[in-house]
């Protein structure tokens, strides 16, 4: 999966199995001419641009209705939009793809039916953290060993993150005194396949807590680079990630955050900069991250859950004020124990960014 994912960021189309037919598929923010070449000597029908729905309704300039881009019908997934040859070009379709260049389509593009595979294609570019826009086009199995170029069964990328969080160990661990935490422990988590790595920090000895007193602290945090590390006023990530540390170094249970890497709620870090670019043209945090064709939040909830299991601790008192974050571990079998706020004041910066997870996100601010 992370070589398909490769591939496409490369510029390299992908063949995609299904039961009874195939799609070779490229990255149109990085298809190559060689990779165009490649797609259309394999190719046995017309291209196509496939988008998410949400990013259609921004290249479109009209709404498209939004399935359940869970659900199995392709049409949940995505829209299709026929490609004249004049935009079969590598710059044409960057452009095409990116939600903060030029618009190069058609006034009113054709929509053509939406391929079988396409909830595969769009799950692939998402993990390849690639804008969800592709072109592809109708392919025989055979294709990809005629035109060397790796394949993948749409049934192993759809199960793909469930599959890498099941499979997470433990593969480092060492003593990391903190500044607000002198007595913390980091300990790393790689999946079987050898995919990008998640962090516990544990403060104290949450492990031993909640057998006879309160369940640990816990705080399931996305890597916040703008924020952890630079200290970016335009989020609260970093006041969150240190205050989290210092009240468990406070707490007589203990706790642990969860440093997980889902840059900017799943959408990566490339992709987040790009939704600033969208905020600052007038665009909410919600409404930025769907004009790239991704949904409201990204994130994946059974990454913390097993790794919680795999420290031992299934009881928690979640620092949050999210309660998407509270459905999800429980729904992945960790009981809640307890909300515990953890919301900071707004710094003149991120008050709108703040008002928006409050009254378009839902999360408990007051």
């Amino acid at each position: 999966m992370h070589r398909a994912a490769s591939d496409l960021r490369r510029g390299t189309p992908v063949l995609i199995r299904g039961a009874e037919t195939a799609l070779l598929a490229a990255a149109a923010e990085t298809v190559s001419a060689r990779g165009l070449a490649e797609l259309a000597g394999g190719a046995r029908g017309p291209a196509s641009l496939l988008l998410a729905p949400v990013r259609a309704a921004a290249v479109l300039q009209r709404p498209v209705p939004q399935g359940d881009p869970r659900a199995p019908a392709p049409e949940a997934a995505a829209v299709a939009l026929r490609l004249p040859p004049s935009l079969l070009d590598p710059a044409v379709l960057r452009s095409l793809a990116d939600p903060t260049a030029d618009r190069l389509l058609p006034a009113d593009p054709e929509r053509v039916p939406v391929p079988a595979l396409a909830p595969a294609a769009i799950a692939l570019a998402k993990l390849a953290r690639l804008l969800p826009a592709l072109v592809v086009a109708p392919a025989s199995p055979a294709a990809a060993e005629r035109l060397d170029v790796l394949s993948v069964s749409a049934e192993q990328v759809l199960a793909y993150p469930d599959s890498a969080a099941t499979t997470l160990t433990r593969v480092a661990e060492a003593r990391v005194p903190l500044e607000d935490a002198p007595e913390a422990r980091i300990i790393a988590f790689r999946a079987a396949d050898g995919g990008i790595e998640h962090l516990a920090i544990l403060v104290g000895q949450p492990e031993a807590a909640g057998a006879d007193g309160p369940a640990p602290l816990a705080r399931v945090h996305s890597e916040c680079f703008t924020g952890d590390l630079l200290g970016s006023l335009r989020c609260d990530c970093g006041p969150q990630l240190r205050g989290a540390i210092k009240r468990m170094a406070e707490d007589p249970a203990g706790g642990v955050l969860l440093y997980l890497a889902q840059e900017g709620r799943g959408i990566g870090l490339v992709n987040k900069l790009r939704a600033y670019t969208l905020q600052d043209q007038g665009l909410d945090t919600l409404d930025a991250n769907r004009a790239l064709g991704y949904g409201a939040d990204e994130r994946n909830f059974w990454v913390a859950a097993e790794m919680l299991r795999s420290l031992g601790i299934g009881s928690v008192r979640l620092l949050t004020n999210n309660p998407d974050k509270l459905a999800g571990l429980a729904a992945c079998g960790i009981a809640v124990a307890g909300r515990e706020a953890h919301h900071f004041a707004a710094n003149g910066v991120n008050d709108e960014y703040l008002a928006t997870k409050a009254r378009r996100f839902g999360h408990l601010l007051a």
